[in-house]
């Protein structure tokens, strides 16, 4: 089949700007065919190339002695002992899920499992962050309902237990939804998989599923605002089969065991292009593919279609030659392809050739590790106004309106439709605080959460960056679990205007602190930008993803309030309601700056928690909506009323860090003051827990009233 001549229009549709198309002449030192244009469009676009965002995520901290592997691999591996590892990582699959919600979120559950096995690990629980527009927004509610059924369609057919994650809502989403998925596995140490090429001669070997046309260029579509052509972009989502990736992974994970992989790379974003280039890249060395023995479930395919297609379900490998049967012998037990496709050359040479005839012969290493690196211009937030006047109100009102809030109500509407128990080592399923999850065979457990506050991070950058590594520090520390490492997934919008690049550095700026005051590196992670439409940008939203390890010899902090107990909140109150979630939602201001966030007092605080865990029998960090909703949610869950002491909004609503409200019998409750005394961390009573109803200070509601309102809004909104 002929190809098109490369014209300023076709540059243009791959996203190539006349720069780096100057560029791509100067390396080749001749006009690109049509392929080789493709090659480099999916290599040099954001979402493979990172090529806006390099300079700055190289300061982020990745190392500490609990780091086994960092940043570059298909996931991020830590050390939990005994010869044993956890392997995690979360990605975004946003445009996709915006054209195609159910494949969209699907295939993005379906890539984040194959990152993490494809290390030589068995996932053992996932995770999800997902952001919507308003609740009256024409397609906020077919976007719900799809990527929900797409999430718990793949996880479920799969057989991984989703153990926690977030849902918000916000007008800045209308036309830009947000799915960010997380998977974390347990490997051996001495079992690890890693995917640079080695060995000249060696078989490249493909594996899983047969290539289609599907997603054809969605690694460029993700990399690029949308407009009013969005329809047109819906064959660039990709299709998902969750039983044959349960296939692909028992066939990997058993396929590893014998030897023959020397190294291995799943098939994700620019699917054949990436993996290859990757591993090659990684390894110093070419490939050269010979697309013809690829396995295609479509007839007439070109090489531009196999070389940028996203079909899911695929790996590639470098085999051990001396166990090609072997090989071959497991991947045929479970009906999988199995096909050598190339093999590695010693050269710096990307060869692809199809019947004979070559379609793209490229320096590899152009093509990833030398891909181009920008330093775009960007401008720091400017510092936000103080907030005008202290808003007051009735606290049961307060809580009333944010109990029935889409952002604020109960999500087991959502996670009902995840099975968050199979496997059967889920200690806690998703809807109070951190998942935690038993290490099969073991005492010890691991305790997964994913955090951000948009809105902090729209109004201070740098402390809303801090702010949603301080929340998952916080989040795991309230089930006694000692925070790890953490993976991020960086959603912004276009990084060429300033002011969004603005909010990325300074973001990133407080991450970066926060994950080194709190021994939290970062040892995976994504970025996704370009999330805009028609101009307008969403909520720049720096996910963070993090594990904790709870110890053989340690209890977790897994219980309930019950009558009679103290509530005491640990940490110092002042009252900040600047951007807190009862002035967005009670009085429709996004007013004031974000709260400071004194890391110092963070690792702090969350050391005594742990160091304090047998005085404690139930725990929660206080984040959006303050103590009112933390002690409603901590109440409701444990089925008994709370009174607490204050009627004040700013005590009651204010988003102060570095706190937790701890329930417990009053003898443990003044063991708890003495020791904080002790070790220099702020305490004080706020109430009790006891009777069936809500009050605070004169505004009393029974418990069953506002549990009605927590528990069924979200259906009522969406159901």
């Amino acid at each position: 089949m002929q190809e098109p001549a490369i014209t300023e229009k076709l540059i243009e549709a791959h996203g190539i700007k006349p720069d780096e198309y100057a560029e791509i002449l100067r390396i080749m030192n001749r006009e690109p065919t049509f392929t080789e244009l493709g090659i480099f469009s999916a290599m040099w676009n954001e979402h493979c190339s990172y090529k806006s965002s390099k300079i700055h995520l190289k300061n982020l901290p990745t190392t500490g002695p609990q780091v086994i592997c960092g940043p570059g691999e298909n996931a991020g591996i830590v050390d939990i002992g005994d010869g044993q590892a956890v392997v995690f990582k979360m990605e975004s699959h946003n445009h996709p899920s915006y054209i195609e919600p159910y494949q969209g979120a699907a295939t993005g559950v379906g890539g984040i499992l194959r990152d993490v096995f494809t290390m030589g690990a068995r996932p053992i629980a996932a995770m999800n962050s997902l952001s919507f527009g308003v609740k009256d927004h024409h397609k906020t509610r077919q976007l719900v309902h799809g990527v929900v059924e797409g999430v718990g369609g793949y996880g479920n057919c799969f057989g991984v237990p989703t153990v926690g994650g977030e849902v918000r809502f916000d007008e800045a989403y209308n036309g830009n939804c947000l799915v960010n998925a997380f998977a974390a596995g347990l490997a051996d140490t001495d079992k690890i998989f890693y995917s640079a090429a080695s060995g000249v001669g060696r078989p490249v070997v493909y594996l899983g599923a047969k290539t289609g046309r599907d997603g054809v260029g969605g690694a460029t579509m993700a990399s690029a605002e949308f407009d009013e052509s969005i329809e047109e972009k819906r064959p660039t989502v990709q299709v998902g089969d969750p039983f044959t990736e349960k296939r692909l992974m028992e066939a990997t994970l058993e396929l590893m065991q014998t030897g023959a992989v020397i190294s291995i790379q799943d098939m994700g974003a620019a699917g054949l292009t990436c993996s290859a280039v990757e591993m090659g890249d990684k390894g110093k060395l070419g490939i050269r593919l010979d697309l013809e023995k690829v396995p295609q479930r479509e007839e007439n395919m070109t090489a531009y279609e196999m070389m940028l297609s996203e079909s899911q379900e695929r790996m590639l490998m470098v085999l051990d030659p001396s166990k090609e049967t072997e090989a071959k012998a497991v991947f045929d037990k479970w009906d999988l392809d199995f096909a050598i496709v190339g093999e590695t050359i010693d050269e710096d040479r990307f060869l692809i050739v199809h019947n004979g005839d070559v379609k793209a012969d490229m320096p590899l290493s152009r093509l990833s590790s030398s891909a181009p690196e920008y330093d775009r211009p960007w401008e720091p937030t400017p510092e936000a106004e103080p907030l005008a006047d202290v808003p007051q109100i009735d606290p049961i009102d307060g809580l009333k309106a944010l109990l029935a809030s889409p952002n604020y109500c109960s999500r087991e509407w959502v996670y009902e439709q995840y099975d968050s128990q199979v496997m059967a080592d889920t200690v806690r399923i998703p809807g109070f605080g951190a998942g935690v999850i038993r290490v099969d065979g073991t005492e010890k457990k691991l305790a997964f959460t994913s955090d951000v506050t948009p809105r902090y991070v729209k109004a201070n950058p740098v402390e809303g960056g801090k702010q949603a590594v301080a929340e998952a520090f916080r989040n795991l520390c309230a089930v006694g679990a000692k925070p790890l490492a953490t993976t991020d997934n960086l959603n912004f919008g276009n990084p060429e205007k300033p002011a969004i690049m603005g909010q990325f550095v300074g973001a990133l700026q407080g991450i970066g602190a926060a994950c080194s005051a709190l021994d939290m590196p970062i040892v995976s992670g994504n970025v996704s930008l370009y999330n805009e439409t028609d101009g307008q940008g969403i909520l720049p939203t720096p996910t963070i993803g993090a594990v904790g390890l709870i110890a053989a010899d340690e209890e977790p902090i897994l219980g309930y309030a019950r009558d009679g107990h103290v509530a005491l909140v640990v940490g110092e109150t002042t009252g900040h309601l600047g951007q807190s979630a009862l002035l967005a939602e009670v009085f429709n201001r996004v007013e004031g700056d974000a709260p400071a966030v004194d890391l110092d007092a963070e690792l702090a605080a969350g050391d005594f928690v742990r160091a304090n865990r047998e005085l404690i029998k139930c725990c929660t960090d206080l984040s959006d909506g303050g103590l009112a909703l933390a002690a409603f949610e901590m109440a409701e869950a444990s089925g008994v009323g709370v009174q607490l002491d204050s009627d004040e909004t700013p005590a009651l609503f204010g988003e102060d860090q570095a706190r937790y409200l701890v329930a417990c019998n009053f003898d443990q409750a003044e063991a708890l003051m003495i020791a904080a005394g002790q070790a220099g961390v702020p305490i004080a009573t706020v109430g009790r827990f006891s009777g069936d109803t809500v009050k605070m200070g004169g505004s009393e509601a029974a418990l069953s009233e506002l549990s009605s309102v927590y528990r069924e809004s979200f259906a009522g909104h969406f159901a």
